[in-house]
């Protein structure tokens, strides 16, 4: 299990969340806060489906979806979403009865793979999702595309996952210092450019930039406090990372 802060509009909320590999398609989705009875580090997720195919079987489902109930010790829970598409029919229509009886919030649907965008689309265009959970980060923008500007038209809450390319970024930027103009909107690090950017499209509701380390975390933090960057920056900055060598 692995803790991390979520950036959301200069607002930090605490998240957690597994590991993302085969078999985890019902997830609990970081950057909402859970209402429970005890406290809990880090919220849980759950799954039941092959990642991003196969078939769910229903009655396994709901009872891994009642186990994450169990393990927070609440009856509600703010925000569950059907990871990487897995068997989105069987799984969606449970989270939709759950939130009808009020034990969720909000419902969506998760996918970090590109080739699933154009099935991603067509849920957003089809069921009545709240959140969809994608991967975005300053030098892989293939979602402003369609899937950002869509949930924004259809009022979709967006959660952000590899903000930092995975490693990908790191490896571009390494040995190279933050540009000085970046003290515009505040921003100290690399990681903070990063999260600034990804965090300043106006159709993301959170960044989740999962870290172990905690001198990571408290940097992680710093993208939260002071200036996002307006839309001619953003072009700034991309040209900067574009100019960088391939990672």
């Amino acid at each position: 299990m692995k803790c991390s802060f979520v950036v959301r509009r200069k607002r930090l909320l605490r998240s957690g969340h597994g590991p993302l590999h085969p078999g985890r398609p019902l997830a609990l989705a970081g950057g909402l806060p859970v209402r429970r009875a005890t406290p809990h580090p880090c919220h849980r997720s759950a799954s039941v489906a092959p990642r991003g195919g196969g078939s769910a079987d229903r009655a396994a489902a709901r009872a891994q979806i009642e186990s994450s109930f169990q393990k927070l010790h609440s009856p509600t829970i703010d925000l569950m979403q059907v990871h990487n598409l897995g068997d989105v029919p069987t799984q969606l229509s449970i989270l939709k009865e759950l939130k009808e009886q009020g034990r969720l919030r909000y419902i969506g649907v998760t996918t970090t793979n590109q080739r699933q965008y154009a099935e991603l689309e067509q849920i957003m265009r089809n069921e009545p999702l709240d959140f969809i959970g994608i991967d975005y980060a300053i030098d892989n923008r293939d979602v402003e595309t369609t899937i950002l500007p869509l949930a924004r038209e259809r009022n979709i809450g967006v959660l952000v996952y590899a903000p930092f390319g995975r490693t990908r970024l790191w490896n571009r930027v390494s040995g190279r210092e933050v540009p000085a103009w970046a003290a515009e909107f505040d921003a100290t690090s690399w990681a903070q450019f990063f999260l600034k950017f990804v965090a300043a499209h106006p159709a993301v509701t959170a960044v989740t930039p999962a870290t172990s380390r905690a001198r990571n975390m408290i940097d992680n933090l710093g993208a939260a406090m002071g200036r996002l960057p307006d839309e001619a920056m953003r072009r700034r900055m991309i040209q900067t990372v574009d100019a960088l060598p391939a990672a």
